[in-house]
């Protein structure tokens, strides 16, 4: 079996995710972009079992998966709550050198669409439920702006 993709472009794919989040937040830093996902992978995460992170992250190219993974302690789940009190926990991490725009989550949202696929990403999410699909929910994106970069 050849390698898969993800692994031998990582870099690529990764580029791509740090450039479409600092795109829809307009920021030109890498680290704000960073810091954006991590805390917003952070949040939905909180929200999952072990088994959900374990089969969500399969979903993720090689570089964001490791992020969504990276410093997890399973713990109790945190309850689904709404778009305003997920933006405070992605600002609250690393908060003296986080910059994130309230654009945050709508950001790391158009990056997944595009690096995984809206339809994978949809079937992933609606296995997790409802407060999944809320989460990453996305409004006033043509289909096509959000397909797949095609790697």
């Amino acid at each position: 079996m050849p390698m898969p993709w993800t692994y031998r472009h990582g870099e690529k794919e990764w580029r791509r995710f740090l450039g479409d989040i600092r795109a829809v937040m307009g920021t030109p830093s890498d680290n704000v972009a960073y810091t954006t996902a991590e805390g917003t992978f952070r949040a939905f995460r909180a929200r999952l079992t072990v088994e959900e992170v374990a089969r969500f992250a399969q979903v993720l190219p090689a570089m964001p998966r490791a992020l969504f993974i990276e410093g997890w302690r399973p713990a109790p789940r945190l309850p689904w709550v709404g778009q305003a009190a997920y933006l405070v926990e992605i600002k609250a991490l690393r908060a003296d050198h986080n910059f994130a725009t309230d654009r945050a989550l709508e950001a790391v949202s158009v990056a997944l669409n595009r690096a995984v696929g809206p339809e994978r990403l949809g079937r992933a999410l609606a296995a997790i439920g409802p407060g999944a699909e809320a989460f990453w929910a996305l409004e006033g994106y043509a289909p096509e702006s959000l397909a797949a970069h095609g790697f």
